[in-house]
């Protein structure tokens, strides 16, 4: 835990409405982007959000330390959906069969890409096309399939470490992967539709 951190959640423990307040601030737009890939519209989002911040005031006293304040919030919010029934309609963890022909062609027969995609941070020239590519991606994120979403939000949007991410969701490092995979693969293949029509 961060020297920051730490200030905060002892100043949480002595009541301190201002760190709460800064602890909101700087991680609710987070933790509601992550709600909605959980549950099935905004509104339930927002109520696990709520409860989520409950739960911290409720157990910042048995906060520990032994992950980040950012894992520790994520893992309240996780458990807050689940025994809301949010997660009941949970679909095929591996995302199905939805991307078909988005993976065709992209592999050799080793398994390895057969063009490599450039990374978007290396392949963008400026400020303002970075912004237009982040606005496509977080416009795909709906069409991933549940698994695939969650995983690429909590990885790719959140910066969360990959086994925080396992404990999270639930999931082995091998499908952590694969959906982390698939998820980058499909929102590679809408942006490029996408651009092909602009």
């Amino acid at each position: 835990m961060s020297d920051g951190d730490a200030g905060l959640v002892a100043a949480l423990r002595a009541g301190d409405e201002e760190a709460f307040a800064t602890l909101v601030t700087r991680y609710h737009p987070r933790l509601l982007r992550f709600a909605e890939s959980l549950v099935p519209n905004r509104a339930v989002a927002e109520e696990v959000v709520q409860d989520t911040w409950l739960g911290v005031i409720r157990g910042i006293d048995r906060f520990e330390g032994r992950s980040s304040v950012k894992t520790w919030l994520f893992r309240i919010l996780v458990n807050r959906a689940r025994s809301a029934g949010a997660r009941e309609h949970r679909s095929d963890p591996l995302g199905g069969d939805v991307l078909g022909d988005v993976l065709d062609g992209r592999f050799g027969a080793t398994g390895a890409w057969i063009d490599p995609p450039l990374p978007w941070v290396d392949a963008v020239e400026d400020r303002i096309v970075a912004d237009s590519i982040a606005q496509r991606i977080k416009g795909c994120l709906g069409q991933l399939p549940e698994g695939q979403r969650q995983v690429f939000t909590l990885r790719d949007i959140d910066g969360i470490d990959p086994a925080e991410v396992c404990d999270l969701l639930d999931v082995s490092a091998g499908n952590q992967r694969v959906l982390l995979h698939r998820a980058r693969a499909h929102i590679r293949s809408l942006i490029s539709a996408e651009m092909g029509r602009d």
